[in-house]
């Protein structure tokens, strides 16, 4: 079963990765050894990576973070995943003040803020998702793609993925949650309403035996794991 797999490298990082020492994850190595645990007939087809550049001057370690992302993503490519960029916009913006947790937050009491968000990243997987559904039509058997898995659990892909089970219902769809085995998180009701299959949780011990070595072959310098990673 050629498996084509759709991931939101954010959602990722926040949801799987941080605050752990397995952020050099071998991400190919990693689903291809999810789809053969759900069906031992999976293979890789094509790897979709979806992320934005960060900003230096909004993280933790600045302009290292910015370049620990560029190292990582020189060893996804040099492992045959298709990068694709979006982009973040900062805009001043109000919000709720925090006070304590005994009191809720009200819209009568607000505070300025600096709102950072993702754009066009949840937009770019959906189209990128059905176009591969679609081209399906029109390529030989031995060169189609049977399933499509999503790596996120944002709950904004739900529509894509009904269009895609009402549209081509011949293709199968899997979910793979970017979650830590031990988190308690309730599994999004409406993605696995779409889906023929789900991975609810990754264990750090599946994490830890699916990293890259230290450093990763590529047309050019090495990709060296990040000394803080």
């Amino acid at each position: 079963m050629r498996t084509a797999f759709f991931v939101d490298g954010y959602n990722v990082f926040y949801g799987l990765l941080a605050d752990t020492p397995y952020k050099w994850l071998n991400l190919p190595q990693l689903l291809a050894y999810i789809a053969h645990i759900e069906n031992p007939q999976s293979s890789v087809a094509s790897i979709d990576y979806f992320t934005a550049s960060v900003k230096p001057e909004l993280a933790t370690r600045g302009i290292a973070s910015k370049e620990a992302q560029d190292t990582y993503v020189r060893a996804l490519r040099a492992h045959n995943v298709d990068v694709h960029y979006g982009r973040h916009q900062l805009e001043p913006a109000r919000a709720p003040r925090f006070i304590n947790k005994k009191i809720g937050a009200s819209r009568r009491d607000t505070t300025p803020i600096w709102k950072l968000e993702e754009k066009e990243t949840d937009v770019h997987i959906a189209i990128s998702m059905y176009r591969t559904a679609a081209k399906q039509t029109k390529v030989t058997a031995a060169e189609s793609i049977q399933q499509l898995v999503l790596v996120s659990g944002d709950t904004d892909m739900a529509p894509a993925l009904k269009a895609i089970r009402e549209d081509f219902p011949h293709i199968t769809i899997g979910i793979v949650l970017p979650y830590r085995t031990g988190l308690k998180r309730i599994p999004p009701g409406s993605l696995k309403d779409h889906s023929h299959w789900m991975r609810r949780a990754i264990s750090a011990e599946e994490l830890q035996s699916h990293q890259f070595p230290d450093k990763v072959p590529t047309r050019k310098t090495p990709a060296i794991k990040p000394d803080y990673w």
